[in-house]
């Protein structure tokens, strides 16, 4: 049954969005209401380790989402676990919330255009355990042109800035697994 009451021992992911008129939103964020087991905070701190592997990525003007598709996987991969769905999809406006020609995803296929400056995407890296329970953190990004200058020559280098600004769950973090740079990442993001 999907009409039930919430209990305090169990999560909810929630996706939702909205279509305004000067765009569309899609952002997924996964809750505990009452004290998580350490597995699930474990969990989550993985999947938001992968968000923050591929939100605070630094690549060239040319690369694909799916060359950086396993920055947001490679966290989670080094402790067994995946998701079996593509981690990012453009963002339309009055049309589809999925929408191309962009994506980022394990998956290669034939068209696969490149990420260029003022494209929107989100990423969402996940774990599902059937059942049981499900973790998604989504985000939707801008990519723009990376601020900090390079000793690369004329390459032009890319980033995300977020546009969604929602909080992560502080409790569902276990900062003791998170490096430095994950740390600022997380302060710096909460911050906005």
């Amino acid at each position: 049954k999907t009409d039930r009451p919430l209990a305090l021992d169990e999560m909810l992911l929630c996706d939702s969005g909205g279509q305004y008129l000067d765009g569309t939103t899609d952002v997924t964020r996964t809750m505990y209401f009452g004290e998580p087991p350490a597995d699930l905070v474990q969990t989550f701190t993985r999947v938001l380790q992968g968000h923050i592997g591929l939100a605070s990525a630094v690549f060239p003007h040319g690369s694909t989402g799916h060359q950086l598709d396993c920055l947001a996987r490679a966290p989670l991969w080094r402790w067994g676990l995946d998701y079996a769905h593509g981690t990012g999809h453009g963002v339309g406006a009055f049309l589809n919330v999925h929408e191309g020609p962009h994506f980022i995803s394990a998956t290669k296929r034939d068209f696969d255009p490149p990420l260029e400056c003022g494209m929107t995407t989100s990423i969402e890296p996940g774990f599902y355990k059937e059942g049981k329970f499900g973790i998604r953190i989504e985000n939707i990004m801008l990519v723009q042109p990376h601020k900090e200058p390079h000793q690369m020559g004329q390459a032009t280098l890319l980033e995300f800035e977020p546009l969604t600004l929602i909080p992560f769950q502080q409790k569902m973090i276990d900062a003791t697994l998170l490096s430095q740079q994950e740390k600022e990442y997380v302060n710096g993001y909460h911050k906005r």
